[in-house]
């Protein structure tokens, strides 16, 4: 009789550690989260309105609100922007959302961040900021980016501002083969500004023999290169840059 006593206590200590263990290393189910970070551009003298996802990892019994505050890692001038002070998810529900207005106040040159994280949430854990990343779109100065390649699929381009903010991009050209293809790519830029062409092939064996690109504004041609010339032998995406001005 004692030894089943004292084997019965030993299974009684090991099931109660357990559930003790799995009580204390038990994840909260409470929990509040932005969704990705945002991208977008703002026209001058204009408004652009973005819209900011937040979730819960359950459906909410009753309409529940979550204090948003600006976080001060953000850099971009508060004239720039307004954030709603809450968001709420409704009733039954684990999606909310705020839109956050984005104007073209003080925003000059390079990308300007405006970073959004929760306030107090009481018992509720939450996720980490999001941070909306935008520029000022300019319209005073157009050209045209004309590119000869094959392999398009393989083909990527992009303009950055001095501040390394990406301003315009292409990619994706149909069809994956050796026959040779001609784009000519609208560009709108800001005038009085330094940029960067970023010429790109995925694979990393160039655009072709008499691949190339001529980037030209006002008449004026501002950047060519021999696509061809991105080949080192090897693969992997070999990428050309080459620097320029809208003066």
């Amino acid at each position: 009789m004692k030894k089943t006593i004292n084997i019965f206590l030993i299974i009684f200590s090991l099931v109660l550690f357990q559930n003790c263990d799995e009580e204390q290393f038990e994840p909260s189910l409470d929990y509040v989260t932005f969704a990705s970070d945002i991208t977008t551009g703002v026209d001058v003298g204009g408004t652009t309105n973005v819209t900011v996802e937040v979730y819960t990892t359950k459906n909410v019994g009753a309409a529940t609100t979550y204090a948003v505050s600006v976080d001060e890692s953000t850099n971009a001038d508060p004239g720039s922007y307004f954030v709603p002070p809450t968001v709420t998810i409704p009733a039954g529900s684990n999606t909310g959302s705020i839109e956050v207005a984005l104007s073209d106040v003080n925003l000059g040159i390079g990308i300007n961040k405006l970073v959004i994280g929760f306030g107090d949430a009481g018992m509720t854990s939450t996720g980490e900021p999001v941070t909306i990343s935008y520029i000022q779109n300019c319209n005073e100065v157009t050209g045209t980016l004309d590119l000869r390649f094959n392999y398009p699929c393989e083909v990527s381009w992009e303009i950055e501002d001095s501040e390394g903010g990406l301003v315009l991009s292409g990619s994706g050209y149909p069809g994956c083969t050796g026959t040779y293809s001609e784009v000519s790519e609208p560009i709108t830029l800001c005038a009085g500004r330094t940029y960067t062409l970023i010429t790109t092939d995925d694979y990393g064996d160039g655009w072709g023999a008499t691949g190339s690109y001529t980037l030209t504004i006002g008449g004026v041609v501002k950047v060519t290169g021999d696509g061809s010339l991105m080949d080192n032998g090897g693969t992997g995406a070999i990428s050309s840059e080459a620097g320029f001005d809208t003066n």
